[in-house]
């Protein structure tokens, strides 16, 4: 694993390499590689004792060519501003990349939220949710969980907002708790996407689903509904890892009770439906089928990746391959298909969630589900189809023509002010 490479110059890059098949101006790129603005600030919060803590916090606000900031809020102790404004960019490359009217934003508090009380992180989260009055709104910018939050921020941001600006306004923020504005089908949306992306890459190669024997690198939200969905396709997931290490069995888990293990105890650490426990680096090395990085960014380098002896990636983490590991799989022919596109179920449904709270009119999961099948699905087409007649090298790289030039045209469109 590696964790030097700046997340924020791995998003320039990936789109300086689809520039390449574009015919864009040196300073119109330079827009689309650079954020709008970034709020840095302190919260300082009273403790539980009466004593006061400083938290470093940020929110990076990068393109809004085509509609509001979008984007999460996590709460990890390697928050940093170049990492927030990575994953920004990556938010607006993928909200362009499903045709979705949204820009990019991103925040996060520098924090280990296993440190505090649930009263601490409640007036932590408050203080930052004062500090982004000013920024979001659900015409301005518009959070969502993220790394370490969940419905349980996000009502406390929604709250926040709403007594300061006295109003009623639920589409503020998204990944709320039903009873609170959100949507049906929120929670299992990226592991869904991750699982459409699958499918639809294993139908394009001409490869069977069935039988298939899947590694998941990551066992929080995302990655435990994918394994789940990708398994009941008929697939084989022979290993899953958390922080603790990964778990392994040749005849394939049960992906449910894998996912209940890790409830109840933390971690998947002496998971008893498994026959031996590894390393997480052992996991992305595995010769599977499929292999599904689902963690944090920065998971494969190149090195490891000259190790990786997995067919195809589906990445359902936020920049898990670094550049040299993308030359690197490329070179080798791995077929990886990107974040953008794969992890973007929760974005889209986000997207849902906001209309439903914009018209006061709530869809049940069936219809967020099959919207979201539709999404992804054109989405995925026109990624093919871009990789076919632009002979761009990596899926990516055709994601990337795709969303880019949907952002360039928007720009263009909407013209510059003197």
């Amino acid at each position: 694993m590696s964790d030097e490479v700046n997340p924020f110059e791995s998003l320039q890059e990936q789109i300086d390499d689809a520039a390449g098949y574009l015919e864009y101006s040196p300073d119109v790129l330079d827009r689309l590689k650079n954020p709008e603005r970034v709020l840095e600030t302190n919260l300082s919060v009273e403790m539980d004792d009466g004593s006061i803590e400083v938290f470093r916090a940020y929110r990076s606000q990068f393109n809004g060519d085509r509609g509001p900031y979008k984007g999460g809020i996590r709460y990890h102790p390697n928050v940093s501003r170049d990492e927030v404004k990575a994953l920004s960019g990556w938010m607006v490359y993928k909200c362009a990349a499903v045709g979705i009217p949204y820009g990019g934003g991103k925040g996060g508090i520098k924090i280990d939220p296993d440190d505090y009380s649930a009263d601490e992180m409640e007036r932590i989260t408050r203080s930052f949710a004062e500090e982004l009055r000013p920024l979001i709104g659900e015409d301005r910018d518009i959070p969502a969980p993220d790394v370490n939050t969940g419905q349980r921020e996000m009502n406390w941001i929604k709250d926040t907002y709403e007594t300061l600006e006295n109003t009623t306004e639920p589409g503020v923020v998204t990944g709320k708790g039903q009873d609170s504005g959100g949507s049906a089908g929120r929670m299992e949306a990226t592991g869904r996407s991750v699982m459409l992306t699958t499918r639809e890459a294993f139908d394009y190669l001409g490869k069977d689903i069935e039988g298939a024997t899947v590694a998941v690198q990551g066992y929080g939200n995302a990655g435990s509904v994918a394994a789940r969905l990708i398994e009941d396709l008929g697939a084989d997931v022979v290993a899953v890892s958390d922080s603790s290490g990964a778990v392994y069995d040749a005849d394939g888990l049960d992906t449910r009770a894998a996912k209940d293990h890790k409830s109840e105890t933390g971690s998947l650490a002496e998971f008893e439906g498994a026959s031996e426990e590894f390393s997480n680096e052992e996991l992305l090395t595995m010769d599977v089928d499929l292999l599904i990085p689902a963690a944090l960014e920065n998971a494969i380098d190149g090195d490891l990746a000259e190790e990786v002896q997995a067919d195809i990636v589906v990445e359902a983490a936020n920049g898990p391959l670094t550049p040299a590991a993308d030359d690197v799989m490329t070179e080798r022919d791995v077929a990886v298909f990107p974040d953008i596109l794969a992890n973007a179920g929760g974005v889209t449904v986000s997207y849902f969630e906001w209309v439903q709270n914009r018209q006061r009119f709530y869809w049940d999961e069936e219809r967020v589900n099959d919207e979201l099948e539709r999404i992804i699905t054109d989405a995925f087409d026109e990624l093919v189809s871009t990789y076919e007649s632009t002979d761009a090298p990596s899926f990516r790289t055709a994601m990337y023509v795709v969303a880019i030039e949907r952002v360039a045209t928007a720009a263009e469109e909407a013209g510059i002010w003197p």
